[in-house]
């Protein structure tokens, strides 16, 4: 590690738990230098999610809370508007927040609730042994899916951004990636971005990250980057989808 690193205090210094090459790690450690540039850690609450997020609170230095699976919309609701003077984050995955917990994202962004979520979207359930997930790609292999999938059966992907931009009272919506270090600032503008909306009162927020992970997709880790920037991102673009600055 170069000497010049220096370790965002909003995250503590604990090994990580994560598999080499996922995609978690550099989603916490920029939601951790935001936090600490922004100067909103004393007023941040980080909602943990189930999945492989599920030890969010392990890493990051702010008041935590975690909320049944899919569930995470719901309890920021009622922390925000119990606590509006906070910064609410939701972290979610693709299980927790596309499958058990669509009605609850959906409904929240149609109501405009004023909290930014984090959405890693990897396509595949993680925690639980590479099953099939809402986002996984057409023909992919996974354990619940080993021929690939179908969507004449298991319908195609579902795309978040482009459900969650029919609504009028989404301030912020984007898709990104962490596979080079240009995509990460990219990335990093993003979350940046969502949680200005949140601050100065725009409505719901989310910045969809498109992140590997090579455990389950069975691919070393520089070719699941090369897996989402050649293959992944054609059903899932990159862009801005909601920018209530624009236009």
């Amino acid at each position: 590690m170069p000497a010049s690193y220096q370790r965002p205090r909003s995250l503590k210094p604990v090994v990580t738990h994560y598999c080499g090459g996922c995609g978690h790690g550099v989603a916490h450690k920029l939601l951790a230098e935001l936090i600490d540039e922004m100067g909103i850690g004393e007023r941040t609450i980080a909602l943990a999610p189930v999945g492989c997020a599920v030890l969010l609170y392990c890493y990051l230095d702010v008041d935590c809370s975690e909320a049944a699976h899919g569930r995470t919309p719901a309890v920021a609701t009622g922390l925000k508007r119990a606590r509006p003077d906070c910064i609410v984050i939701s972290y979610q995955g693709d299980g927790d927040l596309a499958a058990i917990g669509t009605a609850e994202i959906i409904h929240a962004a149609n109501r405009g609730e004023n909290f930014t979520t984090i959405f890693i979207n990897n396509a595949v359930y993680g925690m639980t042994g590479g099953q099939m997930a809402p986002t996984t790609l057409e023909g992919q292999r996974t354990a619940t899916t080993p021929l690939g999938r179908r969507s004449a059966t298991e319908g195609p992907p579902l795309r978040v951004c482009e459900l969650l931009a029919n609504f009028e009272r989404v301030a912020y919506l984007a898709r990104t990636t962490v596979t080079s270090p240009r995509a990460v600032r990219v990335t990093r503008q993003a979350i940046k971005r969502g949680i200005e909306a949140q601050a100065e009162g725009r409505g719901f927020s989310l910045i969809e990250i498109l992140a590997p992970c090579p455990t389950y997709w069975r691919l070393a880790p520089l070719a699941s980057f090369t897996f989402i920037d050649e293959t992944m991102t054609k059903t899932f673009p990159l862009g801005v989808f909601r920018d209530y600055g624009s236009g």
